[in-house]
């Protein structure tokens, strides 16, 4: 997707009236690495939407390894607000048509892609093709075939590529992946996730325009979901049956509004997910052997809760974001655990695309064929 797409996205969500009013009422930031610059990796927001915005750039204000070193953006009203709040150079600030230039720039040693779905594979490539560190937004990409061009594009350059799967960084998240490696409490039977919200406030908002998004509620919130499923049993599914619902068919014209999904592991655990962009849920559960246990909230991103069947999960809770980018600095920096590697992102595709292709046949189990490790990460 070209810039002309951007600009007309950039018209669409907020051409910088809101945004600046709240940026410039918030107290002025600092995104100067704290310590010494050498031990901190500079980043670059492409995309300054509400992610980006409330988000990532605050948290990058306390991440250890990382901090805010550029932008890039299509609208020229937001480079003067960031430039001012967050004391970035104007030799940092780029747009969308000299990008490619970033290259040059020592400063920026990962590009972060925060841009519609549409876009995320173009950027990636080319971010990996100025030899930058990349991490790409959920969903990965418009199809499996986009995952395969960034996920090449990054190895051709030699390059580290991480997927924005924050979750996989806080602590209620790591600690059922924990009572699943460890079989807290047996084995899982059952799991179900549920992931959506109501979005009705805007019919023109990007999410909605297929064009843009590839999807509806499945391409946004399912993923979450999926990936519930998948680290609360430890397990890659072996197929999927799915069902789409829509009941306000007059405001979800192109995209999905509600998906159901049953999904088989070889284990022989079943589970089920939900997905919505007019339904309100956020849960995850898994019945075992010897008890069971629940986040819910599950994909928030603060407060999370949980509960097992012997009790309450209590963590301290701290950005998702923050910990997210300091794991992937740490995997640059450090060769740690890339937690959400790019082989992740296409696995989830890969799934997706088996649920679109099994509502289009009228609900056909889809057979899925995963080595068992793929996409699980280091």
């Amino acid at each position: 997707m070209k810039s002309i797409t951007r600009r007309k996205f950039n018209q669409k969500i907020a051409h910088g009236l809101t945004g600046a009013a709240m940026l410039s009422a918030s107290p002025m930031l600092h995104a100067l690495p704290k310590g010494n610059q050498q031990k901190k990796l500079g980043i670059a927001l492409v995309g300054l939407g509400s992610y980006s915005t409330y988000q990532l750039a605050p948290a990058l204000m306390d991440t250890e390894h990382c901090y805010l070193a550029g932008i890039v953006t299509g609208t020229p009203e937001k480079e003067q607000i960031w430039a001012k709040r967050y004391k970035i150079p104007t030799t940092n600030i780029y747009n969308y048509k000299n990008f490619d230039s970033i290259s040059d720039n020592k400063d920026i040693d990962i590009v972060y892609v925060v841009l519609p779905n549409s876009m995320h594979a173009e950027f990636s490539i080319r971010a990996a093709k100025a030899g930058k560190h990349v991490i790409c937004e959920k969903p990965m990409a418009m199809n499996v075939d986009e995952c395969d061009a960034i996920i090449k594009a990054c190895n051709d350059a030699g390059v580290k590529l991480g997927m924005g799967y924050r979750l996989h960084s806080e602590p209620y998240t790591q600690e059922v992946k924990r009572f699943v490696k460890e079989k807290t409490f047996g084995n899982v039977h059952y799991i179900t996730a549920d992931a959506g919200y109501r979005s009705r406030s805007n019919p023109n908002q990007w999410r909605l325009d297929k064009k843009l998004s590839g999807g509806g509620a499945l391409m946004n919130m399912g993923v979450y979901a999926i990936q519930s499923i998948i680290y609360g049993t430890g397990e890659n599914p072996i197929s999927v049956t799915a069902q789409e619902y829509s009941t306000a068919p007059e405001y979800f014209k192109e995209t999905d509004e509600t998906i159901t999904a049953q999904f088989e592991f070889e284990s022989g655990a079943v589970g089920n997910i939900m997905t919505s962009h007019n339904i309100r849920a956020n849960r995850l559960f898994a019945s075992c052997d010897n008890g069971w246990f629940e986040l819910d909230p599950a994909s928030t991103y603060i407060p999370l809760a949980g509960r097992t069947s012997n009790g309450p999960l209590d963590f301290l809770q701290e950005s998702q974001q923050k910990l997210q980018m300091d794991d992937f600095a740490k995997h640059i920096l450090f060769d740690a655990p890339n937690r959400a590697p790019g082989d992740m992102g296409k696995r989830d595709m890969i799934i997706v695309e088996a649920i679109y292709n099994s509502i289009a046949e009228g609900g056909k189990r889809m057979p899925l064929d995963f080595k068992p490790s793929f996409g699980f990460g280091d």
